[in-house]
């Protein structure tokens, strides 16, 4: 990570904390730092969910790490996080936690808004979602 600003990127197949994140984001320079964390929930399309798993492809900690990088150069930010689970979660799990910090609330809201929608778009991470009728969907997949 050559920037500075990115604090904390990972994609992991253990559980996420946010303390974790928010601790590679203390900076008392920082007067505001916006937090999003994505969960598993237990409906989509109007089906109920029973689990789903996440799956990346070997490039998407390298996607990640630039998209962060990005992030950090395009907003007026001091800190950038951003880690997502891979493999089996079960509804209520944390699925991603994303996160900046800044010297004012508006520019760590506006960059953690593009951080979750940049990641969502362009880092090469599929969900598989089962559903409760049995069937299945894949999420972001090629």
């Amino acid at each position: 990570m050559s920037n500075p600003a990115v604090r904390l990127v990972g994609i992991q197949d253990t559980p996420l904390s946010v303390d974790d994140v928010l601790k590679s984001l203390d900076d008392d320079s920082a007067g505001g730092l916006v937090v999003f964390v994505g969960r598993v929930r237990d409906h989509d399309h109007g089906k109920g969910v029973t689990g789903l798993s996440y799956s990346a492809h070997p490039t998407a900690l390298d996607r990640l790490t630039d998209v962060c990088a990005r992030i950090a150069e395009e907003y007026d930010v001091a800190g950038v996080a951003a880690v997502h689970r891979v493999g089996d979660l079960a509804i209520g799990d944390l699925a991603v936690v994303v996160a900046t910090t800044a010297g004012h609330r508006g520019s760590s809201f506006e960059a953690s808004r593009a951080l979750i929608d940049t990641l969502k778009a362009e880092v090469p991470i599929w969900k598989h979602q089962l559903f409760a009728d049995g069937t299945e969907e894949w999420v972001g997949a090629p």
